[in-house]
């Protein structure tokens, strides 16, 4: 047998196993960096939740007519921010705190706190002593009472 048979015989024996290897390392490098992907997605959604959730909040308690219903309105608007990123019920909170008493006196500082926990995705509950179940985001958004509120009425 010639050396450039021998040659040719030995290179026929590997045909196909790059195409095994570059499966395999593709599925073993895309797992990890899609559940990456899912899970930054998801907790980004909390940010914007809890941002979106203190603001509106925020908005709708210095609008309110009143005290009585200023908290109603701040939960309600925080609830649809909440639901629109996906964390219905009563997945997020907002905790209301007047540096006045009443709420609404003018030029008072009122601050809105937004927390939502997010639940990291496709997690067992066996890793909980090494990996997070589930991640706090919170915001704080502060707002001044209208000098003239009396005069809006």
């Amino acid at each position: 047998m010639s050396r450039a048979s021998r040659r040719d015989a030995g290179v026929g024996a590997e045909d196909g196993s790059a195409v095994v290897e570059f499966v395999f390392l593709a599925v073993l490098l895309l797992v990890p960096l899609i559940y990456l992907t899912m899970m930054i997605a998801r907790v980004q959604a909390g940010s914007y939740a809890v941002a979106q959730a203190a603001r509106e909040a925020g908005r709708a308690f210095v609008t309110a007519e009143s005290d009585q219903s200023a908290s109603g309105r701040a939960q309600a608007a925080a609830r649809i921010a909440f639901e629109d990123q996906g964390f219905p019920g009563g997945d997020g909170t907002v905790a209301i705190a007047c540096a006045a008493s009443p709420c609404l006196t003018p030029d008072a500082t009122v601050t809105f706190t937004a927390t939502v926990t997010v639940p990291l995705p496709l997690i067992p509950s066996f890793a909980r002593d090494v990996i997070p179940l589930e991640i706090p985001v919170t915001s704080v958004h502060a707002l001044t009472i209208d000098r003239f509120r009396e005069g809006l009425g």
